[in-house]
């Protein structure tokens, strides 16, 4: 007999052991196989802050059924273009079909590319094809490594357990708020890599795609590391600062359109400050508090977004003379500081243009404003929450020290963003600040520019997941449009494999 029972708390100082003898109970039978299904902390009640759990308990032995996948007829050539969460899990679902496919990378391996990154935070040399968007594992493998998602996909749980399977922590199974943290991502990531090598397929690093050769509406072969190379399907899984590749889809016919997004500033406080002010006093033993906010005070919305806590500001530039930040933490999220991006919505009338890519150049013009503004180098413009309220430059730095390197200077916020996200901004932070107390305080440091939030653009595609009008390329994850995060990206990476299979069954 089979059971799962929901709502059973533990207090923080309790052993997650007592569970199965409360299932027992429940049961009045011994547990044969006992596994926790969700966990997640309350903390509406300051004083009475618990664990929330679902568990799954049978009284004989139990093992789910391995699913099994239909081999294709043939053999189809498929080429991934990108190897983020899109296209190593596209990769991951083609050989359970019996597809072998090749994947491109622009940049290097994930061991490789973390020397890179690691060097440009030290000395500020920036590899434009191995950094913190580029490289194996994509932009996600040097990030918090969140895995939640408002997505409703059926998918979404097989990625969690294929995190899980591939090396990330079991809790990461269970958690409500899963995150994989930047140290085992990239663990995780070259495993993905040696199972795929290992099931037939191939990775060429430092092998940009640069040109699609296409006849009457169909592909038929690709150009990539100056290789041409024949193929019967493409999956665009490139991620969302591939700049000039959209460029090149966009010369060879396919249908680019503007998406929306969100730029702004990444803002840090101290750890214990978003602890204390989420649990209050008491919050020793429980896990560093994150958050999740949204202001309408103004009529552009503002948010929150890919909160880290315990975690740094780290440089996200891939274009030389303009600068870019992100957020990332380890497992542990054990750092000083928290932060997290706060952006304002953009819309499409701030592009200035009807060009499908003014989106891009957005992002860029302000990128480089922020590189200018604080003196090359690719140091980041930094400020005081205090001083950006009062319209007043900023001179010194109290508790909170910014975390991003190489370097920072004191840049006014205004000087770099149009006059109407700083007004957002402004009327955000006191809106925030009502609701979580401390977020506006004056020594919290604010740091620019967040503009990679998301993808500038949209590359169409039709119910098969094609590219509208070109047969035999399919747009794939957050770079096309189609994702907003590591799961929703994955996600997508195993609905196109399923949609390419489908034409092979």
């Amino acid at each position: 007999m089979k059971k799962v029972f929901s709502g059973l708390t533990l207090r923080p100082h309790e052993k997650e052991s007592k569970l199965v003898k409360l299932c027992e109970g429940k049961l009045h039978a011994p547990c044969r196989h006992f596994k926790i299904l969700k966990k997640s902390l309350d903390a509406r009640d300051k004083s009475d802050i618990r664990w929330v759990y679902t568990v799954e308990c049978t009284t004989e032995p139990y093992a789910p059924p391995p699913r099994v996948f239909p081999r294709v007829k043939g053999t189809p050539k498929v080429v991934i273009a990108g190897t983020g969460p899109a296209g190593l899990f596209c990769a991951l679902r083609l050989l359970e079909y019996g597809v072998q496919p090749v994947l491109l990378e622009r940049g290097k391996k994930v061991e490789e590319r973390a020397a890179d990154v690691e060097k440009f935070a030290a000395e500020g040399v920036l590899d434009e094809n191995s950094n913190i968007q580029f490289g194996e594992g994509g932009a996600g493998a040097f990030s918090d490594g969140k895995l939640n998602t408002q997505t409703n996909d059926p998918r979404n749980r097989e990625v969690i357990e294929a995190f899980v399977r591939f090396g990330a922590p079991a809790e990461v199974g269970y958690l409500g708020k899963p995150h994989v943290g930047s140290d085992h991502l990239k663990q995780v990531v070259a495993n993905m890599r040696a199972h795929i090598l290992k099931q037939g397929g191939e990775f060429r690093f430092s092998t940009p795609l640069t040109r699609l050769i296409l006849r009457e509406g169909r592909l038929k072969a690709v150009v990539a590391g100056g290789r041409e190379e024949a193929c019967s399907d493409l999956v665009l899984a490139i991620g969302h600062s591939a700049r000039d590749t959209f460029e090149m889809l966009l010369e060879s016919g396919l249908s680019i359109v503007q998406k929306e997004f969100a730029v702004g500033v990444r803002i840090e406080h101290l750890q214990s400050a978003i602890s204390r002010a989420q649990y209050g006093s008491g919050y020793a033993g429980l896990p560093p508090a994150d958050y999740k906010l949204v202001s309408h005070a103004s009529e552009r919305a503002v948010f929150t977004f890919c909160m880290c806590p315990g975690g740094t500001v780290v440089p996200a530039a891939s274009e030389a003379g303009g600068v870019a930040v992100n957020g990332m933490s380890n497992f542990a999220r054990d750092g000083r500081n928290a932060n997290s991006a706060l952006v304002v919505q953009v819309r499409r009338e701030d592009f200035g243009s009807d060009h499908p890519l003014a989106g891009v150049a957005f992002q860029r013009k302000l990128e480089r404003a922020a590189f200018k503004a604080a003196g090359g180098g690719y140091k980041a413009p930094v400020q005081l929450v205090g001083d950006f309220l009062a319209d007043r430059e900023s001179y010194y730095f109290g508790e909170v020290k910014p975390t991003y390197a190489p370097a920072t200077a004191f840049v006014p916020m205004q000087a770099i963003f149009p006059r109407a996200l700083t007004d957002a901004l402004k009327a955000a932070l006191p809106d925030m600040d009502a609701r979580l107390k401390g977020f506006a305080a004056y020594e919290s440091v604010l740091t620019g520019v967040e503009s990679r939030t998301s993808s500038p653009v949209r590359i169409v595609r039709g119910s098969d997941l094609q590219a509208e009008g070109i047969a035999g390329v399919y747009p794939c994850g957050e770079g096309c449009g189609y994702a907003g995060g590591i799961t929703s990206a994955a996600a997508d990476g195993l609905r196109v494999a399923e949609a390419i299979a489908q034409k092979y069954l």
